[in-house]
């Protein structure tokens, strides 16, 4: 069961770096729930254009299983079920509720065009795999700076670390890219961000943080057990 003070302002708004609202905009400070849909629901109500509640639900049901196990307070969501072209990775801090940074990421080339639509746990299927994630180890490789992933769902994305899935800064994977060509560019399977940003997001969720990579796939929706309730 989740928490709902986990759930509570998670959601300033869905835009990279928007100031903070008044206090009298704050969303659900002062209301009491009964539980996380209760939340969920409120939360679509007063702002109707974020397209990725499910998303989250299930992201915030994995992380009150996970979260003992980790040494930051920091959930990443990728929203797969939502076009390269939208911004569909978020940095939420759940101790503050805020949301620290929201922008695009790639898929891998051989799970869609614009939309991910396929995933898979094989070394060399160059595809994305779901998931819950915890941050690892950084390095220098031939993407620049980047970030080790370990997988923590047997079967799902637990051979992250031998397919060398990892986040990582690419050239095709950023605003200008998808406005020339109508969508991203794919990665071989990593989570690829924009090169501008990558650095900034890899030194913030780092070194034990949650990575949760979420996507319309029934085979992981219907047998993690992490998404449970």
């Amino acid at each position: 069961m989740i928490s709902p003070g986990i759930l509570l302002p998670l959601v300033w708004a869905l835009t990279f770096r928007q100031p903070v609202p008044a206090p009298s905009e704050a969303v659900l400070t002062s209301e009491k729930f009964d539980s996380a849909s209760e939340i969920l629901q409120s939360l679509a109500q007063r702002h109707p254009n974020i397209p990725t509640l499910e998303a989250f639900n299930f992201a915030l049901e994995g992380w009150d299983k996970l979260k003992d196990t980790l040494e930051k307070p920091l959930l990443t969501v990728i929203d797969f079920s939502l076009p390269s072209t939208e911004k569909r990775l978020w940095i939420i801090d759940v101790e503050t509720q805020e949301i620290l940074l929201n922008t695009v990421v790639a898929h891998g080339r051989n799970s869609g065009n614009l939309m991910a639509e396929k995933f898979s746990n094989q070394p060399e299927s160059y595809q994305s795999s779901l998931g819950f994630y915890k941050t690892a180890e950084t390095y220098q490789g031939k993407h620049g700076y980047s970030l080790r992933l370990d997988g923590l769902e047997n079967g799902f994305n637990d051979k992250a670390r031998a397919r060398a899935i990892v986040i990582h800064g690419a050239d095709y994977a950023n605003e200008e890219f998808a406005k020339s060509t109508g969508r991203l560019g794919r990665s071989l399977g990593c989570p690829a961000l924009p090169s501008a940003l990558s650095a900034e997001v890899i030194d913030l969720i780092k070194e034990g943080s949650l990575l949760f990579i979420f996507g319309q796939d029934e085979d992981y929706l219907s047998r993690s057990e992490l998404i449970q309730p």
